[in-house]
């Protein structure tokens, strides 16, 4: 393969989860990455096994650079095997041609900054004689194990693959030569220059840049102005957060406080004000980023059940959102010191160990998670049927765990202490038997065969039964 690739192009993703049902890949691309694959393999019980293989999580840190793909793979026994699949890299004028039919649509910019791969520019660059997605025999494996065709390790390398591209089609750009930073440099410098010499795209027209009713006054589509933003300077830097939050000011004074005032109570309430205005300026500084670290899953099947809903994080910096006995559960589960815990334990009307199996919850999921604990929902007809198909969908037939539905939005496991929960927000969440109450186990999921894994992967939770 020839060394097209610039410096640094090369990207280490870490070990992704196993995949305990579905499909592997979701967009039109992963799906045709998988295509070239099964196409390419001449033994279907390779890929059968590759593809059990990359559920079972056997797949290691997975290494993208221009023209070849790396992992670990291991073998049920254990044993290790380096696989590679290389892909024929472009050469310089072939990523020239590319980058022209890149510039000369902004949709296809628009589209990439968008992580989705334009099919236009797919089929653009196929008329320009360049194939960017692989086909039959374009995916040729090496590993460790001396198989000349493609065997579990390296099936196995390409449907985790899949599930990368599905995230990110730079990766594909990538494996073509380029990485992302390099690709989007010489896509700007390149819009850059025909901006500077009056140059057009494919995609223009004349009169296009005249909006009716404008009075003739230049414009640009919304399209274009959001596939050109990268070349718009960027803001300056925003201020940054102080590392802690603030001191609550003590009220520990020689006067007498008024009657009904607990003055070490509203030094823990101040604190505890400090602290999530601390939170909410850091996320806010941080773009939006998220503070619990949980993850409601990359599409859409909330199913019927779902509607919007806040973060646990915001809700729980949203004193407004939350019930007396919901923000009592949310101090307890930030309180390390025990009369504080017992405080609230009382007078939110719970006893010691419901208050732990609360905070537990809590800290998986915030105020979802204390409502899939304390509450009990009934799905309507449409939804039920959506939750029974996401349950046998999840599995393969021969892998599929025997359900029986306990009331509800409730399924436990026959012959495990383990259950699913359906949240109304459409995720599913993790719970297991410890001795007579059932304990949350993880933060939800919007594939409930991943959820299960949680849960049986938790084992014993300790909680107070």
């Amino acid at each position: 393969m020839s060394g097209y690739g610039h410096e640094g192009d090369e990207r280490t993703f870490a070990a992704l989860p196993p995949a305990r049902g579905g499909a592997f890949a979701r967009t039109w691309w992963g799906l045709s990455w998988l295509k070239a694959l099964e196409d390419t393999a001449l033994d279907g019980q390779q890929l059968k096994a590759g593809r059990r293989h990359a559920r079972a999580g056997a797949v290691g840190a997975v290494s993208v650079r221009p023209g070849r793909i790396t992992a670990v793979v291991k073998d049920r026994d254990g044993t290790a095997y380096r696989s590679d699949v290389l892909v024929r890299e472009f050469s310089a004028e072939e990523w020239e041609r590319l980058l022209d039919l890149a510039v000369d649509s902004a949709g296809h910019i628009a589209a990439l900054l968008d992580r989705e791969m334009p099919p236009h520019l797919v089929e653009d660059a196929a008329v320009a004689g360049l194939e960017l997605l692989p086909g039959i025999g374009d995916l040729e494996p090496e590993c460790g194990c001396e198989a000349w065709d493609h065997c579990p390790h390296t099936s196995a390398l390409c449907y985790q693959v899949a599930r990368l591209l599905d995230e990110d089609p730079f990766v594909l750009l990538l494996m073509r030569g380029r990485g992302e930073r390099t690709l989007l440099d010489q896509l700007q410098a390149r819009s850059a220059s025909r901006a500077a010499h009056g140059g057009r795209g494919a995609d223009d027209t004349p009169g296009a840049d005249t909006a009716e009713g404008t009075g003739g006054m230049p414009g640009v589509s919304a399209e274009e102005a959001y596939a050109a933003g990268f070349l718009v300077p960027p803001l300056p830097a925003p201020p940054v957060a102080g590392d802690t939050p603030g001191k609550s000011p003590s009220l520990d004074t020689e006067t007498e406080p008024e009657p009904g005032v607990d003055p070490a109570a509203l030094e823990f309430l101040a604190s505890d004000a400090a602290v999530r205005a601390h939170r909410m300026l850091v996320e806010v500084l941080a773009d939006g980023a998220s503070a619990d670290g949980t993850s409601g899953g990359a599409s859409g099947h909330g199913g019927p059940a779902a509607r919007s809903t806040a973060s646990p994080v915001a809700a729980a910096t949203t004193a407004a959102a939350l019930t007396v006995a919901q923000d009592a559960v949310r101090l307890a589960a930030g309180s390390p010191v025990p009369w504080i815990t017992a405080r609230l334990t009382s007078g939110s009307g719970r006893t010691r160990a419901e208050m732990d199996l609360a905070t537990r919850a809590w800290r998986f999921g915030g105020a979802a998670a204390l409502a899939v604990l304390e509450e009990e929902w009934t799905p309507d007809a449409e939804a039920l049927v959506w939750a029974g198909n996401r349950l046998t969908e999840a599995w393969e037939d021969d892998e599929r765990p025997a359900l029986r539905r306990s009331g509800g939005a409730r399924w436990t496991v026959v012959g495990a202490e383990a259950q699913l929960r359906l949240g109304e927000d459409g995720r599913w969440w993790p719970y297991l038997k410890a001795g007579a109450r059932w304990s949350p186990a993880g933060p939800a999921d919007r594939d409930p065969a991943t959820a299960l894994a949680t849960a049986l992967a938790a084992g014993p939770t300790g909680a107070d039964g």
